[in-house]
């Protein structure tokens, strides 16, 4: 199917490696020019290389960490600079350090609120204007399942997400007219190096092995295994393409079944 973006200009958050990563090689197999960014100049370097080596769209990168209290002007820069403009503007970022709810600190919570809340509202924003301007645009979100089903051990993913679900809804609701639309996209289990870490914690709290944690949460996937990166990139691409333009306020899961929730 071709996914009718060909030639669109898109801004991939947190894409040096994971999910992000993923998602920005989807879209550029896709012919979207990417901007992907990340903390790590090597790694952004490296992705920009294998997506250019592909032929289809260009990707570029900039520097830049969510927990910099510029970020939102240097990737509002970079984005004028290197694409020219912007349709697609895919949030995303890392997960907070696991822990227990006794474990959130005032300065915690705001530390993480800052960098997984507010400026990625506050980018979606700044890019808002000129998506309304030429009537079309994609805003994507990234969260977490602990946004409809709280997963234990995880209690600022499961506070802060949800924040993001709530404004995700509200937007897409003020911006339909316009062609934009607003969705989010939850991963279950995806093995990526942040699942790895998290199965790490599990059998260190647990005593169990690594390999038996990763069993464990196996059979509890009415799939039976974890997802793969590139699965999870092609449902991100699909809710950033034309083709997507009647599914807005969604939330939609990548998750092999394990959410229970209807």
């Amino acid at each position: 199917m071709d996914l009718g973006i060909k030639g669109r200009r898109a801004l991939v958050l947190a894409s040096s490696r994971g999910l992000g990563r993923g998602i920005a090689i989807a879209l550029a197999s896709e012919g979207v020019d990417v901007l992907l960014c990340g903390r790590n100049a090597d790694e952004l370097a490296a992705n920009c290389a294998t997506i250019n080596a592909d032929g289809q769209g260009r990707a570029s990168f900039v520097v830049a960490d969510l927990f910099d209290d510029a970020v939102v002007d240097t990737l509002a820069n970079a984005v004028a600079e290197k694409l020219g403009g912007i349709d697609i503007l895919v949030n995303n970022s890392g997960g907070p350090t696991p822990g227990s709810s006794e474990d959130m600190t005032p300065e915690t919570l705001q530390t993480y609120f800052n960098a997984m809340v507010l400026r990625q509202i506050t980018l979606a924003n700044r890019f808002l204007p000129q998506m309304k301007a030429q009537r079309w645009g994609r805003v994507l979100t990234v969260a977490s399942s602990g946004v409809i089903e709280p997963i234990p051990g995880l209690a600022l993913s499961n506070t802060l997400r949800p924040a993001l679900a709530g404004w995700s809804k509200t937007l897409a609701t003020e911006v339909a007219e316009y062609g934009i639309t607003a969705n989010m996209l939850l991963p279950g289990s995806i093995f990526t190096d942040r699942l790895k870490s998290l199965d790490a914690a599990a059998a260190e709290r647990s005593g169990l092995s690594v390999e038996a944690v990763r069993a464990e949460s196996e059979q509890a996937i009415p799939a039976r295994r974890y997802g793969t990166v590139e699965e999870f990139a092609a449902t991100a691409a699909f809710l950033c393409s034309e083709r997507a333009s009647y599914v807005t306020g969604s939330i939609v899961r990548c998750d092999g079944g394990a959410a229970r929730s209807v």
